[in-house]
């Protein structure tokens, strides 16, 4: 058939009823900061006020650390928390989410110092003072910038109302539960070993240090000279007790000027040796053979078998670096002592050592620890020679010179390189030691108990959350609050100028409170040493030395842990907060020092039945590259927020109409997509575990986004011409469109149910495959003819706009929380005609899909028709490798259903199916009957089997078309016998009724 004119093709498509939208194809960044002010800002004031104030949800903010730049980590921190707010607002709650920010600490501390290195005191330091004005300048600035950046990923709370640790009235709530806690009798002080950092010069909390798995000690084999045995071991004429020295194995040489006792365990059984080079030697059984290896040499066994039992409190020894005329140190027994490792004696120094302080304090050894707050050795370490160790580092020069000294007196069995598991100060990245200084304590074992049973009804998102924070509170006996710094809460602590006794009460801490809340906090350094306004009246001395204000800092996990008092939102069944959401190093941070700070609160209150501070505990892993590696600058696979929603990562889908390629030094060269593209990604990860980003990554998110907003584009099109009271009842739908809207409702289920259980990323699995094969590849190609070449009005033209606006509805309220900006472009040009019907996607409370839409015998006709259409594709795809054919609609099908199918799909929707499977025409057979000589007769013929899922089979013939195209619609549906240019009879009654349509209105206007 001759091609029709230009002209003419032009007056055809006048009479299509084509899509038509303002929606672009392209974000515009001209529109981003409306829609992003309209999604945040607005909707959280909006939400906040219309709302019903008796379906509260909080989520409470793990505050970042207001240091430094944003990160991807904090993306998906910040925007995991706004899925989880967002889902929320969709099921009709009041959301409450305040930001906040961590302010106070060492690293900002240090920065504060870096940058006031030229205002040294006379003392050649940097007083408090000016240290907490450069930090307090520090923290807001970056708050600031944060801020900014946090907001830039379209996460909606109430940013003007945010809270700080360092803000007035957050310090003032602080104090007021550490003063409920002092009150209860869980805050104490002691001289006890801690963990402590010599880079930093401070105590540190357990949550403050990293393991680092290959750090490398210097072990070495000691032995201590015996002074007297058991007398049943003296009377042994081989045994010589001026010759009897006892095995130690340590990896901390430098701890063994404390030393106060050796431990045996009683159980064990230990042996007395001989040794050519060393004498007679006292060891584990166990370990004799691990002697002799390090020795090399076979030790002869003295004494076989002596229970430690039998050694305890029995037999002494001279400590090494105390004179000769010290005093003798015991062996004592016990229980940590191990069969299996060193010498199966241990070294106890219980200034040194957790586990030997409390061996020690049982039996009235005081804790010495003779190194200063640099980790250097002091004086005190060697008194007979004070200058040997004095002012030499404990992890460096001084533990080599223990060594040498050692090796030098006949003491040193053997030394070794050990690599093995050590703690490491977080921040500062060195190694930390243990010493023991006099610290204030939180007494966790009296609320351990009810911690541990408040989380008995707690949800943990991943489950294994649960375990992990049990572990680290069941772990805990006691937590180290104060901290040798500047920058920070005080602790409120008087002491006496002359004995150093502290006091600490809850009158002492009200006091103090009353003169912080009208001087300010800072006043603590600034105010004159002696003003005796900081001094209850009690404690005021007509004359004499009076008190002193401490100033120890509190740690700042006890900060950030009361941060559930600044929620002012009642307690719905005593929990302060729906949602506590950090990453999964948190179990031994904030979500620890928040459940135990509240647990103690509520003890302090009189409260039996304690709750945690949150109802669900939900924890996301680290960000990695898609090699699996942390982001680290030095490898150089760091990728910045920014540059994700600005679009500087990605190659451009398709080459721009009339651009050349672009470069990576030619600016952008993707499309921005703004913070959605960020959203999207932390939506469609897996957040429980680790979550990778990278080009690849980010490229699907990108092609995702695309899509819906070329699906956007699509629904808006096609709903520019309809209203609501257009709507088609459901069962006057067609068969495609009620299959669309079962698969609508099985997408928004899973959705739904996916959301409420904080599985984003199986609601945006859900969504991608319904966008890419359920919508696109089967609907929308199934109804294009419907939409474009139908009259206006016709029944099944409304059907499928009814169907779209259904669609469009529930896609809406799906990608809400995901993609907020997108949702909020579509109600920008959704039709007047529709939005004033309907309410804002953002401010909707989703809606369930209806129950008629679930019909289970959909699926099953659905999946018959994939069947056979899958089998039609392929055929079309070998007439078009031969050329044979272009559109699929240049074929007409022939299906031969299977023997005794009755009632199919095929049968009821006969009509429905050259739509379904966009052919020109579709005709049916059954088994055993004669093929259609026109398949035999037609120019090209393809016929291919087909299996249905019940197992039943058929056949498939696709062949030329019986009957020439339409210039309208493009079917091939005219006779030959017509005219080349007629159209076929649907299309010439639709353009009936529009000439009829355009005369009535010419007369009107006439």
């Amino acid at each position: 058939m001759p091609e029709l004119s230009r002209s003419l093709t032009r007056s055809w498509s006048s009479t299509l009823k084509l899509p038509k939208s303002t929606f672009p194809a392209r974000v515009t960044p001209a529109d981003q900061a409306k829609y992003l002010r309209r999604c945040t800002d607005e909707l959280y004031a909006w939400q906040r006020r219309e709302r019903p104030a008796d379906k509260p949800f909080v989520l409470h903010d793990g505050p970042p650390y207001a240091n430094g730049e944003l990160h991807i980590g904090h993306a998906l921190n910040k925007i995991l928390k706004d899925l989880i707010c967002r889902v929320q607002l969709g099921l009709g709650k009041r959301v409450r989410y305040v930001p906040g920010w961590d302010c106070h600490g060492l690293p900002i501390e240090l920065k504060a110092l870096e940058a006031q290195k030229g205002l040294k005191d006379a003392g050649g330091s940097v007083s408090a003072a000016v240290i907490r004005k450069e930090a307090r300048a520090l923290a807001r600035r970056t708050v600031k910038e944060q801020m900014k950046g946090f907001r830039s990923f379209a996460v909606m709370g109430d940013w003007e109302n945010h809270w700080k640790t360092m803000d007035k009235e957050f310090e003032k709530r602080q104090l007021g539960v550490f003063r409920e806690m002092v009150d209860k009798g869980l805050i104490y002080r002691r001289f006890k070993p801690v963990y402590w950092s010599p880079s930093t010069g401070t105590a540190l909390a357990e949550a403050e240090l990293e393991y680092k798995d290959d750090h490398v000690s210097t072990a070495a084999l000691v032995k201590f000279p015996l002074l007297s045995i058991p007398s049943h071991l003296a009377q042994n004429p081989l045994l010589q007790v001026k010759d009897l020295t006892a095995v130690i194995w340590t990896t901390t040489p430098w701890t063994l000027p404390a030393n106060a006792v050796i431990a045996v365990h009683p159980d064990l059984e230990y042996t007395i040796v001989q040794s050519d080079t060393h004498g007679h030697l006292l060891v584990a059984q166990s370990r004799l053979q691990y002697l002799e290896h390090i020795l090399k040499e076979d030790l002869s066994v003295i004494i076989p078998s002596v229970l430690g039992s039998e050694l305890a409190d029995r037999t002494t020894y001279r400590p090494l670096f105390k004179g000769a005329d010290a005093e003798p140190q015991p062996i004592i027994a016990a229980d940590f002592v191990t069969a299996d490792s060193g010498s199966g004696l241990v070294h106890c120094a219980p200034g040194h050592g957790m586990e030997d302080y409390e061996a020690c304090l049982s039996r009235g050894i005081t804790a010495f620890a003779p190194v200063d707050d640099h980790g250097r050795f002091t004086d005190k370490a060697m008194p007979s020679d004070p200058t040997r160790l004095s002012g030499k580092s404990v992890l460096d020069e001084g533990n080599a010179t223990i060594l040498e000294y050692l090796e030098s007196q006949g003491h040193l069995l053997s030394k070794h390189r050990y690599e093995h598991k050590y703690p490491y100060d977080w921040r500062s990245k060195r190694p930390i030691i243990i010493r023991a200084t006099e610290q204030w304590f939180a007494d966790v074992g009296d609320i351990r108990e009810s911690a541990v049973k408040a989380l008995e009804d707690i949800r943990f998102v991943p489950a294994s959350g649960r375990q992990r924070l049990e572990n680290f509170v069941k772990n805990r006996s006691e937590w180290c609050i104060s901290r040798q710094r500047a920058w920070g809460v005080p602790i409120p602590a008087l002491y006496h100028r002359v004995t150093g006794e502290a006091v600490l009460t809850k009158d002492s801490v009200s006091h103090i409170m009353s003169v912080i809340d009208e001087r300010g906090i800072d006043a603590w350094w600034t105010d004159d040493a002696n003003d005796p306004a900081w001094i209850p009246a009690s404690l005021q001395e007509a004359s004499g030395p009076g008190y002193r204000r401490g100033t120890d800092t509190m740690d700042v996990w006890f900060d950030s842990g009361t941060s559930w008092a600044e929620i002012d939102e009642p307690y719905r069944d005593g929990y302060p907060a729906d949602v506590y959401s950090e990453g999964t190093d948190q179990h031994r941070g904030w979500f620890q020092s928040g459940l135990l700070t509240f647990t103690a609160h509520q003890l302090a209150a009189g409260q039996t039945a304690t709750r945690a501070p949150f109802r669900n505990l939900i924890t996301h892993g680290f960000t990695l590259d898609e090699e699996g590696r942390k982001m680290s600058k030095s490898i150089g696979n760091v990728l910045l927020p920014q540059t994700i929603m600005d679009g500087t990562l990605l190659p451009p889908l398709k080459p721009r109409k009339g651009k050349k390629k672009q470069t990576e030094n030619q600016g952008p060269v993707y499309d921005a997509l703004g913070p959605d593209a960020l959203r999207m990604w932390v939506a469609s990860s897996d957040y429980t575990r680790d979550v990778v980003i990278g080009k690849q990554v980010l490229q699907t998110v990108n092609t995702s986004l695309h899509k819906y907003r070329v699906t956007f584009k699509l629904l808006l099109g096609a709903l520019s011409d309809f209203r609501l009271d257009n709507q088609v009842p459901y069962n006057q739908l067609q068969q495609a469109d009620r299959i669309a809207l079962k698969h609508l409702s099985e997408m928004i289920l899973s959705c739904q149910k996916a959301c409420e259980n904080f599985e984003f990323y199986k609601a945006v699995n859900a969504l991608n495959r319904w966008a890419n094969l359920e919508f696109s590849a089967f609907y929308m190609e199934a109804i294009k003819d419907r939409l474009y070449t139908y009259g206006e009005n016709s029944a099944s033209r409304r059907a499928a706009q009814t169907t779209l606006f259904h669609i469009y509805r529930h896609l809406q309220e799906a990608l809400a929380p995901i993609t907020p900006m997108l949702v909020e472009e579509t109600w920008e040009h959704t039709p007047e005609a529709i939005k004033s019907q309907c309410e804002h996607p953002l401010k909707r409370v989703v809606s369930t899909p209806a129950s008629e839409w679930q019909d289970d015998s959909l699926e099953t006709d659905y999946q018959d028709l994939v069947a056979v259409h899958s089998v039609i594709k392929n055929a079309q795809e070998t007439a078009r490798g031969k050329k044979e054919m272009g559109s699929s609609l240049q074929s007409f099908v022939h299906i031969v259903l299977p023997q005794g199918v009755n009632n199919s799909v095929f049968q009821r929707s006969l009509t429905e199916l050259p739509d379904i499977f966009v052919v020109s025409s579709v005709t049916l057979g059954t088994s055993g009957e004669p093929i259609p000589a026109t398949i035999a007769e037609a120019e090209w013929q393809y016929s291919e089997e087909y299996e249905l899922p019940s197992g039943q089979k058929g056949t498939v013939y696709v062949y030329t078309p019986q009957a020439d195209k339409c210039p309208r619609c493009w079917r091939y549906v005219v006779p030959e016998s017509q005219a080349e240019e007629s159209v076929c009879d649907r299309c010439e009654d639709v353009v009936s009724e529009l000439d009829a349509s355009g005369a009535a209105k010419a007369a009107d206007s006439s």
